[in-house]
C-alpha cells in the first residue's frame, strides 16, 4: 500500500453525497455549526441537491438516526451535530458519552465515516466560541474531516 505523504489530504467530493443529523436541543449552537459544515461542503464542490439533513431531537437520538441514513446505502459520509453542556448533574456524562459511543458504533461496524460534531463543553459560553458563523466553527472542522475521510477509504480500496 502506498503511503500519503501530503499534509491535506484529497478533500474533492467526487460524486458524494453527504448527510448531517442535527440536534435541535441547544439549537442556537447547533444551527451554527450546520452553516459551518454546509458552507465548507458547497465551497469544496459538494452541490446543494448532494447534502441532506435530519434532525433530531437531542444529541442522544443522533447515533440511531445516523444508523438508519447508512442503512439506506445513499450516502458517502454523515457529519453529526450536537451540543450537550455540563450542568449541575450526571447526566451531561450519559448523553455526550453515549452520542460519542454509539456514532463510533456505526462508523465502525458500517465502514462509513460518520464524523463526530457535537460540542461537549463546560460552559454555554464555550459553545459559542466554539459555533462561531464569522470565527472559529467546529462544524467546519467536520465537514473537512468527512470530505477527507470519504477519498481516504475510496483510496484504501482501490490500493487493496
Amino acid at each position: 500500500m502506498k503511503l500519503q505523504k501530503n499534509e491535506t489530504g484529497d478533500l474533492s467530493p467526487g460524486k458524494a453525497r453527504f448527510a448531517i443529523v442535527a440536534a435541535r436541543f441547544n439549537s442556537n449552537i447547533v444551527n451554527n455549526l450546520l452553516k459551518g459544515v454546509t458552507d465548507t461542503l458547497l465551497e469544496n464542490g459538494v452541490a446543494e441537491k448532494d447534502i441532506d439533513v435530519i434532525y433530531v431531537p437531542g444529541a442522544f437520538e443522533i447515533p440511531l438516526a445516523a444508523m438508519h441514513l447508512v442503512d439506506a446505502e445513499e450516502h458517502a459520509a454523515i457529519i453529526t451535530l450536537g451540543c450537550v453542556i455540563q450542568g449541575d448533574t450526571p447526566h451531561f456524562g450519559f448523553v455526550a458519552g453515549e452520542c460519542a459511543r454509539g456514532v463510533m458504533d456505526v462508523s465502525l461496524s458500517t465502514g462509513i465515516p460518520v464524523v463526530f460534531g457535537v460540542l461537549t463543553t463546560n460552559t454555554p459560553e464555550q459553545a459559542q466560541l466554539r459555533s462561531q458563523v464569522d470565527g472559529e466553527n467546529k462544524g467546519v472542522d467536520c465537514a473537512l474531516c468527512a470530505l477527507e475521510m470519504c477519498n481516504v477509504i475510496k483510496d484504501i480500496r482501490k490500493e487493496s
